[in-house]
């Protein structure tokens, strides 16, 4: 990807959530809302702080994020929606086995 955020901002690929209920009955893409769950893309150096030194980011690519419904400004970037958001406008990291037994 040739894209790279600057100080504190993230890109996030957003992580699509099943069509489909526990109970089998398939959700129409009328009513499906955008999923709070995302995969991290992308990264900036981070900010610096009040003595000069740069803070280092708490993500890093690859991670599954949750995020706020209304966080972030949508982009496209090499034909890839995308989500640009400051790294304080992320809920938390989802862990990585509790996202594997999740999807099984």
């Amino acid at each position: 990807m040739a894209f790279h955020p600057l100080g504190d901002r993230v890109a996030i690929r957003r992580v699509e959530e099943e069509a489909k209920t526990k109970g089998g009955i398939i959700i129409p893409d009328t009513v499906k809302e955008k999923p709070q769950e995302g995969e991290v893309v992308a990264v900036g150096p981070g900010v610096w702080d009040e003595r000069g030194k740069r803070v280092p980011m708490a993500v890093k690519p690859g991670d599954r994020i949750l995020f706020g419904k209304w966080s972030g400004s949508e982009v496209i970037v090499d034909g890839e929606d995308l989500l640009i958001m400051k790294e304080s406008d992320i809920l938390g990291l989802l862990d990585p086995v509790a996202a594997v037994a999740k999807a099984a």
